[in-house]
C-alpha cells in the first residue's frame, strides 16, 4: 500500500464470535461505489458502516470528471428522446461481445448473466441516479451533445443524452470527481452513514456458512471485528496497483494507470478465500498514460490527446495509430505483439508536437501532457530541431530502459520521422486522414481539446507541423484506468460461489466485481453509470435480506 496504511494480511476467513461494533450494512470502499451503496442502505432504514482503506473518501473516483453514463434517463425522456431497453442491448451486446453478435438472438449473443446484468444497468440506472439528486446527495445537470464512444454504428439508437454529471462541474467538467465526492460524503455525514477511514479490511468473517463481518487493520495495529447483520458489500476497486495480479491475470502488459493507491485486489483475495468464481479477469478499462509517471498517485490517465500539430511515432519513426481516438481503444494500440521480432513493437509511443499546438493546447485537464509553464513538465523531451530532439528522445528512452525491456530508438528513426511529418503534413492541410481516419467521428472531435482557431478548417484535430523549432515529446505507454474483472455477481449484486450460487451475506458494486462489459468501453461514464445501478439494486437486496 502507498500512504503508509496497514499491510496486507491473510484472506483467510476467520470465525464468528463477539464484535467491537455491528451494523445492519458493512460497506468495504468509500469512492464511487460505496458511497453511493452506504446511502441507499441508509435511506432504506439500515444502520451502515462505511470502511476506507484510505485515510479520506474518493478512491478513483475524486480523480475522475464523474461522467455516469445512464440509458434512459430522466432528462432525455423529458425531452422526447427514446432509449428502448432492446436498442440499449444490442448496442452493448455489438461491443461487449463483436464475435458472438447475433441481432436475431433472444440475447443478441450475449450469455444469459451478461443480458441479465446489461439489463439491469437499463432498468435502475436512472432511478439510482434520480434518487441520489432527490437526496442531494448527487445533484447533476445532463449533457445531451456528449456522443456515445460508437455514436455512429447503426446498433446506437440513443447515440447523444445519456452522460449526467455532476451539477457543480466547471464548463470543462474535468473536477466532477471532486464535486461528487464532496457532495456524497456530506449526504452520508448529514444522513447518518458511520465512516471509518484508515480501516484495511483484511478478511470476512463466516459463521455457518454466512458471511456476518469483517476485519479490519488500522495503521496503529490494532484489529477491529465490524458485525453486519445483513450485508457486507465490497466497493473497493480493482487490481490496478498489484503487479503480480496485472501480471497474471491482464493479457496485455498493461503499466499502471490511474487508479487509486489503494486499488490493490485486495476483494480478489478476500473472495475467493470463500469460494467465490472469477470472472473476466483479462479485461481492464484501459487510457495511454506517461511512462514515467506510471504508478505515481497523481497520475491521470490520457483521456484527452492535446494538440492539432501533434502525432505519435513509434521507435522506427513511423506513424502508427489514430492519436484521437477514444482512450480504452487508443491503449490497444501499444500491445500489438510482433510475432517476427518476438516483441511488442508499440510498447511505447513519442508523442511528439510544435511550437503552436505548445502555445495553444496546453492544458492540465483529463491527462494532457501538453502542460502550460508552471505545471509539472517533468515528462516533456525538448529539442531546437528534430536532430536535437531525436538525440533527446533517445537519452530518455535509455533513462527508463529498466521499464521497457530496454526499448531504444532504431537507427532509421530520425530519417522515419521526416518523412512522417512530410505526410501527416499533407494530410492535415487536405483535413483528411486517409492513413488512420483522425478526427471523423464525433467524440474524437470532443475530446480534441484546446487548439487554435481555424476558420473554414474542416478537421480541427489536424495541422501541419511547423517547418522549424522548437519541438517537443513524450513517451507514452498503455495502462489501466482500473481493472473489471472479479467475483462474479448476480444483477442484485450478490456474490456467487463456483456453481452460480449466492454465497450468504456477501456482495459486491464497482470494479471489484466483474463487469460485463468484457472488452467494451461503451461511452463516457460506462464505469460510473452501472455502478450507481448496482448500488442501488445490491442495496435493496440486502435491505430484503
Amino acid at each position: 500500500m502507498n500512504n503508509a496504511g496497514a499491510a496486507r494480511g491473510t484472506a483467510r476467513p476467520a470465525a464468528g464470535g463477539e464484535f467491537d461494533r455491528e451494523a445492519d450494512v458493512v460497506v468495504v470502499g468509500g469512492g464511487g461505489a460505496g458511497l453511493p451503496t452506504a446511502l441507499f442502505a441508509r435511506w432504506l432504514g439500515d444502520d451502515v458502516v462505511l470502511l476506507e482503506k484510505a485515510p479520506e473518501l474518493g478512491g478513483t473516483a475524486k480523480k475522475a470528471a464523474f461522467w455516469y453514463w445512464v440509458p434512459n434517463n430522466e432528462p432525455m425522456r423529458a425531452a422526447g428522446l427514446t432509449d428502448e431497453k432492446d436498442d440499449f442491448l444490442r448496442y452493448v451486446a455489438r461491443l461487449s461481445r463483436p464475435t458472438r453478435y447475433d441481432p436475431q438472438s433472444p440475447t443478441f449473443g450475449l450469455t444469459e448473466w451478461e443480458y441479465a446484468m446489461a439489463g439491469a444497468i437499463h432498468d435502475s440506472a436512472s432511478p439510482a441516479a434520480e434518487l441520489l439528486a432527490e437526496r442531494d446527495a448527487l445533484p447533476y445537470r445532463h449533457c445531451p451533445a456528449v456522443p456515445d464512444y460508437w455514436a455512429e454504428i447503426p446498433e446506437d439508437k440513443a447515440p447523444y443524452g445519456r452522460v449526467l454529471v455532476p451539477r457543480d462541474a466547471s464548463e470543462s467538467m474535468s473536477d466532477g470527481g471532486e464535486n461528487a465526492i464532496r457532495t456524497l460524503s456530506a449526504a452520508a455525514a448529514r444522513d447518518g452513514v458511520e465512516v471509518r477511514t484508515s480501516h484495511r479490511v483484511q478478511r470476512l468473517i463466516v459463521d455457518a456458512g454466512r458471511v456476518v463481518g469483517v476485519e479490519a487493520s488500522t495503521p496503529d495495529g490494532r484489529s477491529h471485528r465490524v458485525g453486519a447483520r445483513k450485508a457486507v458489500v465490497f466497493a473497493t476497486g480493482g487490481f490496478t496497483h498489484d503487479d503480480e495480479l496485472r501480471a497474471n491475470f491482464l493479457g496485455v502488459p498493461a503499466y499502471r494507470g490511474c487508479a487509486a493507491a489503494t486499488n490493490e485486489g485486495d476483494f480478489v483475495r478476500i473472495a475467493s478465500a470463500v469460494g467465490a468464481q472469477l470472472r473476466n479477469m483479462n479485461y481492464a478499462w484501459m487510457c495511454p498514460v506517461p511512462l514515467e509517471r506510471s504508478g505515481r498517485p497523481d497520475l491521470v490517465g490520457m483521456f484527452s490527446v492535446a494538440g492539432d500539430s501533434m502525432l505519435f511515432v513509434d521507435k522506427t519513426g513511423r506513424r502508427v495509430v489514430n492519436e484521437k481516438l477514444p482512450y480504452n481503444e487508443l491503449a490497444q494500440a501499444f500491445f500489438r505483439w510482433d510475432g517476427t521480432a518476438g516483441e511488442y513493437p508499440n510498447l511505447v509511443l513519442v508523442q511528439i508536437w510544435d511550437q503552436r499546438s505548445q502555445d495553444h493546447s496546453a492544458s492540465t485537464e483529463y491527462g494532457r501532457l501538453i502542460v502550460p509553464p508552471g505545471a509539472d513538465d517533468s515528462h516533456v523531451i525538448r529539442g531546437a530541431t528534430l536532430d536535437e530532439l531525436a538525440g533527446a528522445i533517445a537519452a530518455r528512452l535509455e533513462s527508463v530502459s529498466d521499464r521497457t525491456g530496454g526499448l531504444r530508438l532504431a537507427p532509421e528513426f530520425l530519417e522515419n520521422l521526416r518523412s512522417t511529418i512530410t505526410r501527416f503534413d499533407e494530410l492535415a492541410t487536405k483535413g483528411v486522414d486517409e492513413d488512420f481516419h483522425r478526427g471523423e467521428t464525433a467524440v474524437q472531435q470532443l475530446f480534441n481539446g484546446p487548439v487554435k482557431d481555424e476558420p473554414g478548417r474542416v478537421n480541427p484535430t489536424m495541422w501541419p507541423l511547423a517547418e522549424t523549432g522548437p519541438y517537443y515529446a513524450a513517451l507514452v505507454t498503455g495502462g489501466t484506468l482500473d481493472t473489471k474483472g472479479g467475483p462474479r455477481t448476480d444483477p442484485d449484486g450478490r456474490v456467487l460461489d463456483d456453481v452460480g450460487e449466492p454465497i450468504p451475506g456477501l456482495y459486491g458494486v464497482g470494479n471489484c466485481v466483474a463487469s460485463a462489459s468484457a472488452q467494451a468501453y461503451w461511452a463516457g461514464g460506462a464505469t460510473l453509470g452501472p455502478i450507481i445501478a448496482f448500488a442501488h439494486r445490491a442495496a435493496t437486496a440486502a435491505h430484503a435480506g
